[in-house]
């Protein structure tokens, strides 16, 4: 119980969240409609312009989720129902879910978009976008199949009431489970995460390697330019590296966190839990943003009339 009232009313920590998430939200809405009007424009797409507009999207809904789980937490203004607590709830495990899983085949779409022209993959890339789409929705309807079970156990009740609840908000908390379900949907979620940060680890190592391929050969040739590929594709590559690079660290730091919270419950080690589970959705529209090249010239124009206007003025 002073545990739950020193973290509702620790007002330096609800500021610092709230700000995050609204700067996450910001970004994400952003991004989505910048890919909107690129499409209503017509103006030529990437093989991955398509793909990072749903990941937005998927950020965007996982970062409105968290905001009422974090208001729940420290601004309560009524008790959820059962209904509420399993829908807000489900539906922020489900974002994240699927943010690994479209980050994951994000990697793997730009591996194979660098591949020769020429070779047995050519028919799988110009369709690799809506590929990614139904693998996406195939994954989706498998992940909602394996976690629909564990929503039953969300409940309205609170962890004041019986020590075996694990506490998650104010006014939802997880009931117990046996152990084989437990250790089940552990073994599930496992495997879903070691398969699909191998496979971006795979993906981001063979694009290093391309890199470095190309750098060599660019060298040996004397020529300026290190790669083959057009400089949009190279900085499309680069964004990719960095989301994979991004979301490699704060997934690690994501799973020691939980580790050690899994020891110590204490209030600090809750908080940070909070910033890492939507560090990587807060910040990764912000890499993408600052490869657009695009949008960076739209930046640098605006930014320099103001400059203009604000000297004209003193003058």
């Amino acid at each position: 119980m002073n545990k739950m009232n020193r973290l509702s009313h620790n007002t330096e920590i609800r500021n610092a969240i709230y700000s995050g998430v609204g700067i996450g939200i910001s970004g994400n809405s952003f991004l989505l409609l910048f890919h909107i009007f690129k499409y209503i424009r017509g103006q030529r797409s990437r093989p991955i312009d398509l793909p990072i507009g749903l990941l937005s999207l998927i950020h965007l809904v996982m970062l409105i989720a968290m905001s009422l789980v974090a208001t729940d937490i420290f601004m309560p203004w009524g008790r959820w129902g059962d209904t509420t607590c399993k829908c807000v709830i489900s539906l922020y495990r489900f974002c994240r879910s699927l943010s690994l899983c479209a980050t994951s085949l994000l990697s793997i779409l730009q591996a194979v978009t660098l591949n020769p022209r020429n070779s047995c993959l050519e028919k799988f890339k110009r369709k690799s976008p809506h590929y990614m789409l139904g693998c996406l929705l195939f994954l989706s309807v498998f992940y909602t199949f394996i976690s629909s079970p564990l929503a039953t156990y969300i409940t309205a009740k609170s962890n004041l009431t019986s020590p075996s609840f694990t506490y998650i908000t104010t006014s939802c908390s997880l009931a117990p489970m046996s152990y084989s379900f437990h250790l089940t949907v552990f073994i599930l979620l496992t495997s879903r995460d070691v398969i699909f940060v191998g496979l971006m680890l795979l993906s981001s190592g063979y694009m290093v390697t391309f890199l470095g391929r190309h750098k060599k050969q660019s060298q040996f040739l004397h020529i300026t330019s290190f790669s083959l590929k057009p400089s949009a594709e190279k900085r499309a590559m680069r964004t990719i590296l960095c989301l994979m690079s991004f979301f490699v660290l704060m997934y690690t730091l994501d799973s020691i966190v939980s580790y050690i919270r899994s020891i110590d419950d204490g209030q600090i080690f809750y908080c940070v839990h909070i910033f890492t589970a939507h560090g990587y959705a807060t910040v990764s529209p912000f890499l993408i943003l600052s490869t657009e090249k695009y949008i960076i010239n739209i930046f640098r124009s605006t930014f320099g009339r103001m400059v203009t206007i604000i000297l004209l003025r003193n003058r």
